[in-house]
């Protein structure tokens, strides 16, 4: 069971060659797992980029409580941080969502298409 874990499969609809393991599908899964991740990317999604304050000041939770759910996205590959000056700039990884969408889909269709 924990071998096929590991095993890549490609989305039916994921572009030829785009191979997605399945730890790296869960992992991404396990970061939108969190209402208050929903949250920040769909304030992200709302603005091009911004930074964690303005993050704070839309979602009214503790800087270090973003921090830790900009962290978690962050290293799920779902967003993208640019250093800038005293600040850093996040947003969304636009390639990234569209591929958790496309393995959401492949798992459903694999799973619920008549046989």
């Amino acid at each position: 069971m924990t071998e096929s874990l590991a095993e890549p499969t490609r989305a039916n609809n994921a572009p030829p060659g785009r191979v997605l393991d399945s730890r790296a599908v869960a992992a991404r899964f396990a970061a939108l797992s969190h209402p208050a991740r929903i949250e920040i990317l769909r304030h992200l999604a709302a603005s091009r980029s911004c930074c964690c304050r303005e993050v704070v000041d839309h979602l009214d939770l503790a800087q270090s409580t973003v921090s830790q759910h900009l962290k978690i996205l962050v290293e799920a590959g779902l967003v993208r941080f640019e250093p800038d000056r005293q600040r850093s700039r996040y947003e969304i990884d636009h390639v990234a969502l569209a591929d958790v969408s496309a393995s959401l889909s492949a798992l459903v269709k694999s799973c619920c298409s008549a046989g």
